[in-house]
């Protein structure tokens, strides 16, 4: 559900055989903010993958229950992270999603980059949404942006206007660290029925690093 980046860091990533990783320190005593921190523990886990699986229960994912996933955090710079999501149903494995999360004047931002075996675009794609608060080192929500709702209004999922996405990830140090994608709406939110999606993965535990997703080689 999925970049450009600075030449001088993919050429920096293929030489040492993993994505550079920026890591926003700050000054000794200096004060991070909360978002600040969040991509300081999403950019220390640059240029590995880890598996995870389904832990929600909504009955529309069903094929996604039994399904291997990877997340690689395949490439990093000062402002922007590329996230490629892999799932593989049935043996196959869909390499069309990549989670993008970017810094932007006033926060942070995640889009999905959504790409057919070709590399061709979705009819769907680059939508999401930017914070409008804080949020934590550990957790940011996404509330959707106005260029996604005219997406989603334009292909008919009108029930996807009120989403909000959550992101979290724990520091590379964190001795049971986890990454967890979300997706929720609700009716008290103005969707016309609740819906929620997430998923998890191990952070203690990196796996080898998948082909790229699509349009990415």
């Amino acid at each position: 559900m999925f970049h450009r980046f600075a030449p001088a860091l993919i050429v920096a990533a293929i030489l040492t055989g993993c994505s550079a990783t920026p890591r926003y320190e700050g000054a000794a005593g200096a004060n991070l903010s909360a978002q600040d921190e969040f991509w300081a523990a999403l950019s220390s886990h640059c240029g590995k993958a880890f598996s995870g699986g389904l832990v929600s229960e909504d009955e529309v994912d069903a094929d996604f229950a039994a399904a291997d996933m990877i997340m690689h955090v395949r490439e990093c710079s000062d402002e922007q992270i590329a996230v490629p999501f892999h799932v593989a149903i049935d043996g196959k494995w869909d390499r069309s999603r990549t989670w993008l999360v970017t810094r932007t004047s006033d926060g942070l931002r995640l889009k999905h980059d959504h790409r057919h075996k070709d590399g061709e675009s979705d009819a769907v794609t680059m939508y999401g949404g930017d914070t409008d608060a804080d949020g934590s080192a550990g957790s940011q929500d996404f509330p959707v942006d106005a260029e996604s709702i005219a997406l989603f209004e334009r292909e008919g999922l009108s029930a996807s206007v009120t989403n909000v996405w959550t992101v979290e990830v724990d520091d590379a140090e964190a001795e049971a660290g986890v990454f967890a994608y979300q997706l929720k709406r609700t009716i008290d939110g103005g969707a016309p029925e609740d819906r929620f999606f997430r998923v998890e993965f191990d952070l203690t535990a990196p796996v080898e690093a998948p082909p790229p997703a699509w349009g990415w080689e």
